[in-house]
């Protein structure tokens, strides 16, 4: 072995001046690259974590209109109260007031898709906005309750344009592996709505009975303000930009939504290769609401699919329990005003909670296994209600049971049913289509809605409450076989991989196809390409 002298005096191996650059390598010597590795690898993280909090950001930001949903939903529980003793009111009224909010939303929801497709994603959210503060300053001032209701129509306006966008603009900016968690966010902040609703219930009943309702209204019109300093932060939806043929812009989008610029050209030309499908001689001069009166087959499955989890979610009763909670609670032996209200809090957080749930597992576990879940526990938890109602009698023990049957069934819905539906929706429709055919789903959500809010109080005095919750305990069970027999699993692909999926399962023989073999089937056709 022999030994060098480096600058310093000292001897090193191989014969060569330890200070002098030495043209050969040792073969184990991995340091130079070693380094290299390690910068990439830094690089590469701060790069995933730059694009995990840009993604979640403008699915935050998109969701800020479902707050006013859902603080109407959970203020209108308890400031119906006031409204009622302020304005002299019937219950009949009542139910009007509250339920007509689903009705109206509908025109939004309709509306929302044209719109889309012409404005874009993002500015739909800012009209959304606009009109639901008018509406809600409009209520908020109201001296008679023609006043109120004309207010009430423009908030349902402005909502119906909101809740239908938001999940279709996340759907579209986010990456495959992580869409399911971040398309839950409408559903998080309708939550976080309804609880904000109740607590400001609460905090404001110490009032007059002519001003707390309005201020409790006043409170939900500060979310929409917001909205405005979202624009600042939010991209357009790539998808959208592809369509009208901006694709640098689309592709500037998908840099910042994605963490391998490899991964976003091929998701830009799988967009492209959708956007020039629906473009194509086949569809041109043939409106979308055409296509959707008269679905070819794997459209109508997606229809049936995206309208009928939107429906169910709806009829299984939820807006029942949490508009009326106070009333529900009233049934089982609460009466003092501020009690009932307290206990409408814990409905309103536990429903928040549990839709974290949602988040954790919905890219995990899947769609299907939440939905399976939440459809049997609202079951069990509707009939339990039912029973408690009926089988006893008022009292601290019927009070209790009440108490938990309601944040069961809240609990589990927001674990499933509640956002899954809405994720489904925003994914399972083609490009071409899916601004109006999710539109459509939000107008059957709304009309449901809007029908369970307005007859509860007059179905259950004909059938009583422990009746009606029965009732809503058979449309859930029917749920679960809906999901059994007819929802997808829909997990990690892509938008367009999913669109592919209905096609093929109504191509041939109609077999069905799993989305498994699916992507097998991609990924062969790639290696023979390779």
């Amino acid at each position: 072995m022999m030994f060098q002298e480096n600058g310093n005096g000292e001897m090193g191996l191989s014969g060569i001046p330890l200070g002098a650059k030495n043209k050969y390598k040792r073969m184990n010597s991995e340091f130079p690259d070693d380094n290299d590795d390690v910068l990439n690898q830094q690089q590469l993280e701060a790069r995933r974590n730059s694009t995990r909090k840009y993604v979640i950001a403008c699915a935050i930001f998109a969701s800020l209109n479902n707050v006013l949903l859902g603080y109407d939903v959970g203020v209108m529980s308890g400031a119906v109260i006031f409204i009622k003793e302020d304005l002299k009111i019937t219950e009949v009224q009542v139910e009007f007031l509250i339920g007509i909010l689903s009705i109206v939303s509908l025109l939004g929801s309709l509306g929302g898709g044209r719109t889309s497709d012409i404005i874009g994603r993002k500015w739909t959210m800012a009209l959304a906005a606009v009109v639901f503060q008018m509406g809600g300053i409009t209520m908020t001032l109201a001296p008679s309750y023609e006043i109120l209701m004309i207010g009430r129509l423009l908030a349902g306006i402005g909502i119906g344009f909101g809740v239908m966008i938001s999940p279709i603009y996340i759907a579209e900016i986010s990456p495959n592996l992580t869409r399911g968690s971040l398309t839950t966010f409408p559903e998080i902040f309708i939550n976080v709505g309804i609880m904000l609703g109740y607590v400001s219930n609460y905090a404001f009943s110490g009032l007059s009975v002519h001003i707390s309702w309005r201020v409790m209204l006043a409170v939900g019109i500060l979310p929409s303000v917001f909205i405005g300093f979202a624009l600042f932060v939010i991209p357009e939806s790539p998808r959208w930009l592809v369509m009208q043929n901006r694709i640098d812009e689309a592709r500037s989008v998908l840099l910042k939504t994605n963490e391998d610029e490899k991964e976003v050209e091929e998701r830009l030309a799988e967009i492209q290769q959708a956007a020039g499908f629906a473009n194509s001689d086949k569809y041109e001069g043939k409106p979308v609401w055409r296509e959707l009166m008269f679905p070819p087959p794997a459209l109508r499955w997606m229809l049936i699919t995206g309208l009928g989890i939107q429906c169910f979610q709806q009829i299984s009763g939820i807006d029942a329990t949490v508009y009326y909670s106070p009333e529900i609670f009233q049934a089982a032996g609460i009466e003092d005003k501020s009690k009932l209200l307290a206990a409408t809090v814990a409905v309103g957080i536990t429903k928040t909670i549990f839709i974290f749930v949602a988040i954790v597992l919905i890219d995990k576990l899947g769609r299907k296994p939440l939905l399976i879940t939440s459809t049997i526990g609202m079951t069990v938890c509707l009939f339990g209600m039912g029973a408690t109602l009926s089988l006893f009698e008022k009292g601290p023990l019927v009070i209790a049971l009440a108490i938990l049957f309601v944040c069961g069934n809240v609990a589990f819905f927001s674990v499933g049913l509640g956002p899954v539906c809405w994720v489904l929706t925003s994914e399972i429709f083609p490009l071409r289509v899916r601004a109006q055919a999710s539109a459509l789903g939000a107008v059957a959500n709304r009309v449901c809605s809007g029908i369970i809010a307005m007859s509860f109080l007059s179905v259950s005095d004909a059938i009583s409450f422990s009746g009606t919750f029965f009732l809503f305990s058979a449309i859930s069970a029917l749920a679960i076989v809906f999901v059994f027999t007819i929802v997808p699993e829909t997990k990690g692909k892509s938008l367009e991989q999913i669109e592919m999926m209905f096609q093929k399962e109504h191509e041939g023989q109609g077999k069905e196809l799993e989305l498994g073999d699916v992507e097998q089937l991609v990924q062969n056709k790639t290696g023979l390409t390779n």
